[in-house]
């Protein structure tokens, strides 16, 4: 941005800089934000503005720029320092996370680009767009074949030989060696996949839900869309199903379509150093961004054989920046997702070209399904017990989050807890099935492989039906399971076993998503529910077990993630049954307004552990009365239009100002140069400058935004949150009445005001900035 005498403010590419070294002196424990006059700004005089820009356009030996420069560091320094950060706080922001920039730059390399190939690129391009996302979809899908296929071979060998065994051992009094077998078999799956987490990729850890919401945000988290964190998060989510673990694989399949997005859409691999010189003009982040959008949706299609869930998944919890054609596309892909997943799995399972298996999770169709009007007040019975179910379970995964952070730092004791928690599966499991002894005739299990136990001849044990099958496989038993299938006392211990296993699982050094384990456990505690109501009105015939198992998984989801109008879709597209939509929103709704009143979501409160400046859809309340005079950066660094090369490079080594840094040649420029070195651009540390290099001058108008978004010092944190979150912006200069550029403004500084809910009771917080998040 031009500034007075001629100079270019260069603090605005700032993510250290942005942590608001010009706010006031009050102390760091002072979280709840006073009013303040509204005409209480800080004040500059021209003269002091022109001495700062005067001490940066001089020469590189000017003590007036080596003072500012070490102010500026110091107080950098000091601020990061001061905030005592304690694992498990959420009142921090992380200094290591920087901004993606969503801004189109409208400088003269781009007009001098779009004026030399015309119309006939911009056709180019668009169809370009469309034939990546074609692509995006197939690739997505074909991953979740593989996928799925892995998963469902390995645990037909994994259960065969489990079953042979205890049926085996029956007769002969040797149930230790199934059991041994079972943790055997647990233990070796599960330590290859938290080999592979811990050591290979540790961002490829859990669902990935939430490091692709922050990236769609404008948070640039490290690895998380690279080819080798794809690869990890294949093999680990395999581990984790064939493993025994409380996880599901739908989760990561949002990651993984994310990841092959990003990686199409740029048309190389910087992990492999390979440029395949194509789909250069997509290399920038907001177009980036979008492909990752339709990745995502991509992934939800595959999981679910939802693609309208996936359009809206990727609106509601996503993406934050959404057109019409976006859209479009986003949802195209989808489609294509799900029509190649169903041709592939339908071929894999004898059936080409019936096309019967449209997502990885099959939870049957319910042929008959209906409800009255007096049953709406129980399905709001069952939100409210599945918003404080959820509640609960986030609170309970906080705290053992926490005490990870503390005391399981280093990595050999991240695959240790992995393994425990496999083997506590395996454990758990062995003793439910041999003290509980729940038979039933062997017509009634949809299980591939039933096992007799205790039971007489032609019976079958419930029990270990829950467990000798893949966690998708048990959600549909218990949709679908005739009344009386499962005994009561079975399904209330389950859920109480389960329950642990599933706090325990997420958050451990594996690639693992929530969405299987909430679902098995709210259609366990749903078909208890619906058996009860059985039993109470026998003669009614309303209260059928399946209906209440969809609506408590529902409910249990939802009050864990929180999500409404999505989740409403993908389990209506999953189930096909349009007509129980109202139901379901009805369950959703009440269990994210009564979760919500205790805690935040999951992802959000692993978000809020972690640090990440994520920016939500409003602008924190009871904020009007806070400028962003006052939490802007300042003094800001400028530099002059035609520049000393010795003088940036000063500049860049003192001040981590820019993150990125370009070598200049005495050639034409153009955007080509840039998009061959994105996304990784070579640190100041890595470009050599001779001493006589360090006298020559950088012109450096080609490069600036020429007319950049500012705010005025009197404009409130609401509106410049809007601003700031609207556009995808990664700065914002602050001028004051003289239009004159007086600081900056960054996500850190517009994230740093949160809203904190509790109880009924709520506030507004200011977060301290660290490093060491």
């Amino acid at each position: 941005m031009a500034s007075p005498e001629g100079s270019v403010t260069v603090s605005n590419v700032s993510d250290v800089e942005e942590n608001n070294q010009g706010r006031d002196n009050s102390t760091e424990d002072e979280r709840l934000v006073k009013s303040r006059p509204r005409n209480n700004f800080p004040s500059y005089s021209n003269e002091s503005v022109d001495v700062r820009f005067r001490g940066i356009s001089s020469s590189r030996n000017d003590t007036v720029f080596d003072n500012l420069i070490e102010n500026v560091s110091t107080r950098q320094f000091n601020r990061l320092n001061n905030a005592e950060f304690e694992p498990g706080a959420t009142n921090f922001l992380s200094a290591n996370y920087e901004s993606l920039d969503y801004d189109t730059c409208e400088n003269s390399l781009l007009q001098d680009e779009e004026r030399k190939k015309g119309y006939k690129f911009v056709v180019k391009k668009n169809f370009a767009r469309w034939f990546i996302f074609l692509l995006i979809g197939i690739l997505t899908a074909s991953i979740a074949c593989f996928v799925d296929i892995s998963i469902e071979e390995l645990s037909n060998l994994k259960y065969g030989v489990l079953k042979n065994y205890v049926d085996s051992c029956i007769s002969q009094n040797c149930l230790w060696m199934p059991y041994l077998i079972w943790l055997v078999i647990n233990t070796v799956i599960v330590l290859i996949g938290s080999l592979l987490v811990t050591y290979v990729e540790p961002v490829a850890a859990g669902s990935g839900i939430p490091q692709v919401k922050c990236y769609l945000n404008g948070v640039k988290v490290p690895r998380v869309v690279r080819i080798k964190t794809l690869a990890v998060k294949s093999l680990g989510v395999i581990s984790t199903v064939v493993g025994g673990l409380a996880g599901g694989k739908e989760g990561p399949m949002i990651h993984s379509g994310a990841v092959v997005a990003a990686g199409i859409s740029q048309g190389k691999s910087t992990t492999f150093r390979k440029d395949f010189k194509v789909f250069q003009y997509f290399r920038e982040d907001h177009e980036k961004r979008d492909f990752v959008a339709g990745g995502a949706a991509a992934g939800v299609s595959a999981a679910f054989g939802a693609p309208i869930g996936g359009v809206l998944f990727s609106i509601e919890e996503g993406t934050s920046f959404f057109n019409q054609s976006l859209t479009w596309r986003t949802f195209f892909a989808s489609m294509i997702s799900t029509f190649t997943l169903n041709i592939i799995l339908s071929a894999y399972h004898g059936h080409p070209g019936e096309l019967s298996y449209p997502g990885l999770l099959n939870l049957g169709k319910f042929e008959t399904i209906t409800y009255q009007v007096y049953e709406i007040p129980l399905f709001m019975i069952v939100g409210v017990f599945g918003g404080l179910n959820g509640a609960f379970w986030n609170y309970i995964n906080y705290k053992i989050t926490v005490l990870r952070q503390k005391y399981i730092r280093r990595r050999w004791l991240k695959v240790v807890e992995a393994i425990s928690v496999s083997v506590l599966a395996a454990t758990v499991g062995s003793l439910m099935i041999y003290f509980l002894n729940d038979c039933k005739p062997l017509g009634k299990d949809p299980t591939k492989y039933p096992v007799q136990m205790y039971c007489k001849e032609g019976e079958y044990s419930a029990v270990a039906a829950l467990w000798f099958q893949t966690p998708e496989s048990t959600v549909r038993s218990l949709f679908h399971d005739p009344i009386g299938s499962h005994n009561d006392e079975t399904l209330a211990m389950f859920v109480f076993l389960y329950f642990i296993l599933a706090v325990l699982t997420f958050g451990l050094s594996m690639s693992a998503g929530l969405f299987i384990p909430h679902l098995l456990i709210g259609s366990a505690w749903g078909r208890l529910m619906g058996s009860g109501l059985t039993k109470l009105f026998p003669a009614s015939g309303l209260f059928e077990p399946g209906k209440y198992a969809l609506l408590g998984a529902a409910s249990q989801l939802g009050g864990v993630v929180r999500m409404t109008i999505s989740l409403t879709a993908i389990l209506i597209e999953a189930t096909q049954g349009i007509s129980f939509g109202l139901p379901v929103i009805i369950v959703l709704m009440m269990a994210k307004w009564v979760g919500d009143f205790f805690t935040e979501g999951i992802y959000d409160i692993h978000t809020q552990m972690a640090g990440v400046p994520l920016l939500p859809w409003e602008a924190p309340a009871l904020s009007n009365n806070i400028y962003v005079s006052e939490i802007m950066s300042h003094p800001v660094v400028t530099l002059k239009t035609t520049e000393n090369v010795g003088h940036i490079v000063a500049l860049l080594k003192c001040n981590k100002v820019f993150n990125e840094y370009c070598e200049f040649w005495e050639t034409d420029f153009s955007l080509k140069i840039f998009r061959d070195a994105y996304p990784r651009y070579p640190s100041i540390e890595e470009v050599n400058i001779t001493e006589e290099e360090k006298t020559y001058s950088i012109d450096l108008r080609p490069f600036m935004n020429p007319s950049p978004y500012t705010l005025q010092h009197s404009t409130t944190l609401p509106r410049a949150f809007r601003l700031f979150r609207g556009l995808g912006l990664r700065h914002l200069p602050v001028v004051n009445d003289e239009h004159e550029v007086i600081g900056m403004i960054t996500r850190k500084d517009v994230a740093r005001y949160r809203i904190w809910r509790h109880q009924g009771r709520m506030g507004l917080d200011e977060l301290r900035i660290t490093d060491k998040i």
